[in-house]
C-alpha cells in the first residue's frame, strides 16, 4: 500500500511538471505573435479601434498569395523588371489603405474622396511613366505593369451615373490594356525561358481571377462604406512610401537642414551691385533712345550681295566665322543653335542583338550572317530599307518613317510600335506580327506566312497584301479593320469590326 501511494504521489509530481512547462511555452508562444502582429500591421490598423473587417483581411490574403507571387517571379530576372514590380507592391499597399478605409468610414464627399484617393493616383503615374524613353528588353514587362495599375481605380465607383463600369467589370477591362503586352512577354518567352513566363502568367492571376473575385466577394455593385463609420476626414491612412510609426519605437528622423544661408555682408554687396547695375542700364537705354534718328548709325549695312534672293545657295544664313560685331558683344555662329543629329549605328552587340539605329536614306542595310539566337532592333530610321537573310528570333521596327523591312524567317514575333508609313515584307515564316500605335503600314505575306497570327492596336491604314490563286496572279491587298462596333447582348458586349461598303 505504501508503495502504491509512493507512485501516484511520484506520478502527479510529473504532471505537474510537465503541465507547468506546456503553460510557460504557451504564454512565449502567444508574446511572440502578439509581438509579430503588431510589427507587420499598418499604422491605419494600429491607429483604429475594433476588429479587422472581413475584406481587409481578404485583401491581405491577395497582397499574401498573389502579388509576392510576381515579386518571387520577378526576383529571378532582376533589374527593371524587379523594380516595376516593386512598384506593383507600393500600388497594391496603398490600395490596401483605401480597402481599410472603406471599411471604416462612412461614404465620403467628392472633396474627401479625391484626397483619400491622391497617393493611389501618384503611384499609378509613376507605374504609367516606366516604359517611357528609349525602348529596352523589359519594354514590355513595363507596360503590362503600367497598364494594369489602372484596375485599381476600382475604389473610385461611385455611381451609375460616374462614367465607370461595375468593380469587377472595370478590373476585366483594364486588365484586357495590360494582356496585349502580356502576350508579347509568353510569345517571345514561352520556348526560351521560363521565368518571364512564370512572371506573365502570376501577372494575369493577379488581377483575373484574383482581385476580380475579390471586388466580386466585397465589393460587387461599388465599394462598401460602412454607414456607421467615421467620417473620411477623421480617418489617415498612410500615404506611398511612408514610415508607419510602430508601438515602441520613436518618429522617422526629420530630413537634414538645408544649407546654411550666404554671409549677410555677401548678399549686401550683390544686391547692391545688381540694383546698381540694373539702374545704369536703364539710364544707358533711355540715352540711346534720345539720340532719335541718330541711333541707327551704328547699324551695319546690308549690301545687295547679302540678300537672301541674289544668294547664290539660297540658304539664308550668312556665314560667321569671326561673328557679327553688333554693339558691345558678338552673336554666336549660327551653326552653334543648330540641332544636334544622332549618331547612326548598324552593329551587333554582345553576339544576340543586332542595333540598326538613326539611318537616314541609306536603302542597303543587309544583315546576311544572323542566327535563331538574334534579335534585330531598327529604331529611328527614316527613307530606308533593311535585308535581313536569314533565321532570326524577333524583330522590332520602333518609331520609323518611310522604312522598308524584307526578312525570310522570325521564330518568334516581328513587331511594328511607334512608325509611320511602312512596308513589311515575309518571305517565309513568322508566327506573330503586332502592329502597334502606327500609322500607315504594308504587311507583305508568302503563302508560307499566310498563317500568321497579326494584332493590331492604336493603329490606322494597316494593309495586309496576301499571294493570288496562282503564282501569276496578282497581290491581294486586305485592309484591317480600324473601327468596331459593340452591341450589349445577352448580358455582355458583343464587338464586330465595322465595314463600309461603297455607294
Amino acid at each position: 500500500m505504501a508503495d502504491l501511494q509512493a507512485s501516484l504521489s511520484s506520478l502527479v509530481q510529473r504532471l505537474e511538471a510537465a503541465i507547468s512547462r506546456l503553460e510557460s511555452v504557451q504564454g512565449q508562444t502567444q508574446a511572440a505573435v502578439a509581438s509579430s502582429s503588431s510589427r507587420d500591421l499598418p499604422v491605419s490598423d494600429l491607429a483604429t479601434s475594433g476588429p479587422v473587417d472581413a475584406s481587409v483581411t481578404a485583401f491581405d490574403s491577395l497582397i499574401g498569395s498573389h502579388v509576392d507571387r510576381v515579386l518571387t517571379a520577378a526576383g529571378k530576372l532582376g533589374g527593371q523588371i524587379l523594380e516595376g514590380s516593386k512598384l506593383l507592391r507600393e500600388a497594391f499597399s496603398v490600395e490596401r489603405s483605401i480597402v481599410l478605409a472603406i471599411s471604416k468610414c462612412q461614404k465620403p464627399d467628392t472633396s474627401e474622396l479625391q484626397k483619400l484617393l491622391k497617393p493611389l493616383g501618384d503611384v499609378i503615374t509613376k507605374g504609367s511613366s516606366l516604359a517611357d524613353g528609349k525602348r529596352t528588353d523589359a519594354y514590355n514587362h513595363l507596360k503590362v505593369i503600367g497598364e494594369s495599375l489602372a484596375a485599381l481605380t476600382w475604389v473610385a465607383y461611385t455611381g451609375k451615373d460616374c462614367g465607370m463600369s461595375f468593380p469587377a467589370t472595370h478590373v476585366e477591362e483594364s486588365w484586357q490594356a495590360a494582356e496585349f503586352y502580356n502576350n508579347k512577354v509568353l510569345v517571345e518567352y514561352r520556348n526560351k525561358d521560363a521565368n518571364h513566363v512564370e512572371w506573365a502568367k502570376s501577372m494575369k492571376e493577379l488581377y483575373l481571377p484574383g482581385l476580380r473575385d475579390y471586388v466580386k466577394s466585397f465589393h460587387v455593385t461599388g465599394p462598401s462604406w460602412n454607414p456607421k463609420g467615421v467620417r473620411c476626414s477623421e480617418f489617415s491612412t498612410p500615404t506611398a512610401g511612408s514610415a508607419p510609426k510602430l508601438p515602441g519605437k520613436g518618429a522617422p528622423p526629420p530630413p537634414p537642414p538645408g544649407p546654411p544661408p550666404p554671409p549677410p555682408q555677401l548678399t549686401a554687396v550683390s544686391s547692391a551691385s545688381s540694383s546698381g547695375s540694373t539702374r545704369d542700364g536703364m539710364n544707358a537705354v533711355f540715352k540711346e533712345i534720345n539720340k532719335g534718328e541718330a541711333i541707327t548709325s551704328g547699324l551695319r549695312k546690308v549690301t545687295a550681295d547679302m540678300k537672301t534672293k541674289n544668294r547664290a545657295d539660297r540658304m539664308g544664313v550668312v556665314p560667321s566665322t569671326t561673328g557679327v560685331k553688333g554693339g558691345e558683344g558678338d552673336h554666336a555662329p549660327a551653326s552653334a543653335t543648330m540641332k544636334k543629329v544622332a549618331q547612326p549605328k548598324f552593329e551587333l552587340q554582345m553576339e544576340r542583338k543586332w542595333i540598326v539605329e538613326n539611318q537616314v536614306g541609306n536603302r542597303e542595310l543587309v544583315i546576311s550572317k544572323c542566327n535563331a539566337w538574334q534579335s534585330v532592333y531598327i529604331f529611328g530610321c527614316k527613307d530606308c530599307v533593311v535585308q535581313i537573310q536569314g533565321k532570326v528570333n524577333n524583330i522590332t521596327l520602333d518609331k520609323c518613317q518611310k522604312t522598308g523591312v524584307v526578312f525570310k524567317d522570325v521564330v518568334s514575333a516581328f513587331e511594328v510600335v511607334n512608325c509611320t508609313s511602312v512596308e513589311v515584307q515575309c518571305q517565309g515564316t513568322a508566327p506573330s506580327i503586332s502592329v502597334d500605335n502606327t500609322t500607315g503600314c504594308h504587311i507583305y505575306l508568302s503563302k508560307s506566312s499566310l498563317g500568321a497570327c497579326i494584332t493590331t492596336a492604336k493603329s490606322s491604314e494597316v494593309n495586309v497584301l496576301v499571294p493570288g490563286e496562282t503564282e501569276d496572279a496578282d497581290l491581294v491587298e486586305h485592309a484591317l479593320a480600324e473601327q468596331f462596333l459593340s452591341v450589349f447582348k445577352d448580358g455582355s458586349f458583343v464587338t464586330t469590326p465595322v465595314s463600309h461598303s461603297g455607294g
